[in-house]
């Protein structure tokens, strides 16, 4: 595709709409790639917001676009690596960013997309936080349509990057996508591998001329990036002014204002969903979701604090104290050890507690918990990796991350304490729920690191001797004049000055702390620990109870003459598909899980069986039956909350079994209700008129006595006692004279097994009757059998 240069910019793009409907995809690309090269920037100028749009979508999700999100190396290799190397950190797109950038074009963004609390507070006239919005804001004339932020090329082209995640809805066939294979998580680890580099320093800007790279933008107010952070809202007005003078024009700024840029970027598109005034009123119960997360979006934020981590942790030894800090740091340490505590902290903490508060109560939640997991970690991604202990423990946390662990404190204990309300309210005999809790209990179990917790909670929890309240909010900001790479406030050594700062930061000035090690949490942990226990008793039951079922049914039960179980004792769970192994690995994850939270709280077996003993879970004689969670009140068992959640969900339940006449018992669904009582209307005149007759045989002594008593007896009635779930069961006391049943008659299955049986022997040329009377008398040799074994287990038993 050729261009001629007096082409206006209006052809230019209406030449690239019209290919974009008639070319191939590989066509496109190529076409793009060389009108990149050949045109300036004037009339690239004119295409650049509608080849961003084309590429990620429109801001309300009509257009897809490339759609990346779907885009898979292994399904569309070709396109797969046509859109990879066109958007690749240096690839053509990029190259055209920053062609666009050496000239400042500005180009406009609807407030309206950006998420939730921005958008209200710049509707407010209030300019939020974060510097990424300061001097951009773009007030409407008279009439217009909108406010607008005026942002620059790569500004712009990261905004709709980052919000094509949260504003692009998956299509119907990619539910099954996997999203570490799509084309836009592998782009979102090679931004931040480009732009927040592990080694080494920022790569330059593509050149865009045979002169050398394309110069950078103007100095602007995102290169002072903590110059507003703690501080209360001022007016729009206001902050506009005082930072038009106190931008800080020092070149060495520019090293790594497109990192600060992209940071920032991501953490407001995929975290800033959630203020701290509106995490409060999501408290109540009818509060109404303002945004949910998906899965793809938490993996993907999860991808991001792995980085971050790497990232921060890739400062040398002697950059990480405080006291290394000067004038000679360089803007890129000293962004990487800002990077976390400034910019991410509060919203992701504020993420996590919503998705910790309202993700449903399923085996998706594994994507939050990981990603919180990894937040914990930052040991595991830094560059030194400590070496397994020789018997095979868990490795040890090394003081050194101590006082990350004091200051993201409320993410270790106040989201643990979120953590536990959840696994209280799961079936944790699914293995994907039990994996959830032994993974929480093994990350939080490593060696040192509850010490690290506590150590920390003792710190808030000291009194205030000198530190007044009202500095608690205004910890985490420099002054109001500050910048970038103004010299960082002095070290301050009070260390429970730090962590109160960072609660009330996190929590507001009015929160109300629950230690973890407090007895609160520990009442939730034992809780827990009986709910582990339960699980690994129920989990072992519904495996030997289906091993069971098979090998104890009746030969005649395959031919409908034997009534099925109607009192069984669990209901259907997923270990019933997934087989022994998955009972194998439910009851490792538990037993480790139990044995894990035994470490961090001290909790030892006597404790586990009194607190089992006290809330009347104790199981049945077989060891196999589980009660709903309650506790013993004067009148009997008493539901407690958790117990009637595990009723309605089916978790748990009372063994309530018919005890009464089994003439009498409702129609099951497998009988047909007319057949059903017009048998027993027959049986009931059979046994009124032959009462005595059938009473004279089964008190017989010899075979025939034994004969009619398996027939006519109802068996283990004498034996039969009224269940309760508190104290001994009492005998039923109901004797019942012989009688005659012909129930079994009124089932599905025993008429379908009938018509089989006929049409089988009609196969062999036996008619209906001979085939009849073959069937009575297999019956009477099977009834034989089993009246000479019935009464031989009589005898051995006396």
């Amino acid at each position: 595709m050729a261009f001629p240069y007096l082409q206006q910019p209006s052809f230019l793009l209406a030449s690239l709409k019209a290919d974009s409907i008639n070319k191939p995809f590989a066509q496109r690309c190529q076409d793009l790639v060389k009108v990149i090269e050949d045109f300036p920037a004037k009339e690239l100028h004119a295409i650049f917001p509608w080849l961003v749009e084309s590429i990620f979508g429109s801001l309300d999700g009509i257009l897809i676009g490339w759609n990346l999100r779907c885009l898979q190396g292994r399904v569309s290799p070709v396109e797969y690596s046509i859109a990879m190397e066109f958007l690749d950190p240096g690839g053509p797109m990029m190259k055209l960013v920053y062609k666009l950038q050496a000239e400042d074009y500005k180009f406009d963004f609807p407030v309206s997309y950006l998420p939730g609390p921005v958008k209200a507070s710049i509707q407010e006239r209030v300019l939020p936080d974060s510097p990424l919005y300061h001097n951009k804001v773009q007030f409407p004339p008279t009439g217009g349509l909108g406010l607008n932020l005026a942002l620059n090329p790569f500004e712009y082209y990261m905004f709709f990057f980052a919000l094509s995640l949260i504003t692009q809805k998956p299509l119907p066939g990619a539910l099954h996508v996997r999203t570490s294979d799509c084309a836009y998580f592998i782009l979102v680890d090679r931004y931040l591998s480009w732009f927040l580099p592990t080694e080494g320093s920022v790569l330059p800007p593509l050149s865009t001329s045979p002169g050398g790279p394309s110069p950078s933008p103007a100095p602007r107010s995102p290169a002072m990036p903590f110059a507003s952070y703690g501080l209360h809202h001022i007016s729009l007005l206001k902050r506009h002014i005082s930072h038009q003078t106190s931008v800080n024009a020092d070149p060495a700024s520019h090293e790594i204002w497109r990192s600060e840029t992209l940071l920032q970027v991501f953490v407001e598109m995929w975290l800033h969903h959630y203020s701290l005034e509106m995490y409060q009123k999501m408290q109540s119960p009818h509060a109404k979701e303002s945004f949910t997360p998906t899965e793809e979006h938490v993996l993907v934020v999860r991808l991001l604090l792995k980085h971050l981590h790497a990232f921060s942790n890739s400062l040398k030894p002697e950059q990480v104290s405080p006291s290394a800090h000067s004038h000679a740091t360089s803007p890129l340490e000293e962004f990487k050890r800002a990077a976390i505590p400034r910019f991410v902290q509060q919203k992701l903490y504020l993420f996590l507690q919503h998705c910790f508060g309202h993700w449903p109560l399923d085996a998706s939640f594994r994507a939050v918990l990981e990603m919180w997991l990894s937040y914990l970690q930052p040991w595991r991604y830094a560059p030194e990796k400590q070496a397994q202990s020789s018997d095979g423990q868990a490795r040890c946390v090394a003081e050194r991350w101590t006082p990350f662990v004091q200051e993201n404190l409320l993410m270790y204990t106040k989201l643990f304490v979120g953590f536990l309300s959840r696994a209280l309210r799961t079936d944790l005999v699914s293995p994907k729920n039990a994996l959830m809790v032994f993974r929480v209990a093994k990350v939080f179990a490593q060696p040192n690191l509850a010490e690290m917790i506590q150590k920390g909670e003792q710190l808030f929890l000291e009194p205030e001797l000198v530190i007044p309240h009202r500095q608690h909010r205004l910890f985490t900001a420099p002054t109001f004049t500050g910048s970038f790479l103004s010299s960082w406030p002095p070290a301050v050594t009070d260390t429970s000055f730090k962590v109160k700062s960072h609660v009330y930061s996190l929590e507001g000035q009015d929160c109300k702390y629950t230690p973890m090690f407090g007895p609160e949490v520990r009442t939730l942990v034992l809780r827990l620990a009986q709910l582990i226990t339960q699980a690994k008793q129920t989990a072992k039951s519904i495996s030997d109870q289906c091993g069971e079922s098979t090998a104890s049914r009746p030969f005649l039960s395959w031919l409908g003459f034997y009534s099925s179980d109607t009192n069984s004792s669990y209901p259907a769970n997923d270990l019933d598909e997934m087989g022994q192994d998955s009972v194998r690995k439910t009851d490792e994850y538990l037993e480790k899980a139990l044995e894990y939270l035994c470490q961090m709280f001290r909790l030892n077996e006597a404790q586990l069986a009194q607190l089992t003993l006290a809330l009347g879970t104790t199981q049945d004689e077989n060891g196999k039956k589980q009660l709903p969670d309650c506790i013993v009140g004067e009148d009997g068992l008493i539901l407690t909350p958790l117990g009637r959640y595990q009723i309605i969900n089916g978790l748990r339940r009372f063994e309530i079994e018919y005890q009464g006449d089994s003439e009498l018992q409702p129609i099951r669904s497998y009988e047909i209700a007319s057949l059903v009582r017009l048998l027993f209307r027959l049986s009931s005149t059979i046994n009124h008129r032959f009462a005595d007759q059938m009473a004279a045989l089964c008190s017989r002594a010899d075979f025939l006595g034994s004969f009619c008593r398996y027939h006519l007896m109802e068996p283990g009635l004498t034996n039969r006692h009224l269940l309760s779930p508190v104290g001994q069961g009492r005998s039923a006391g109901c004797a019942r004279g012989p009688r005659l049943s012909l129930r079994f008659l009124g089932s599905y299955r025993t008429l379908l097994s009938l018509l089989l049986a006929f049409f089988v022997a009609s196969l062999f040329c036996i008619g209906p009757l001979p085939c009849a009377l073959l069937l009575v008398l297999g019956y009477f040799l099977y009834a034989m059998a089993m009246t000479l074994l019935t009464e031989r287990g009589k005898l051995h038993q006396l």
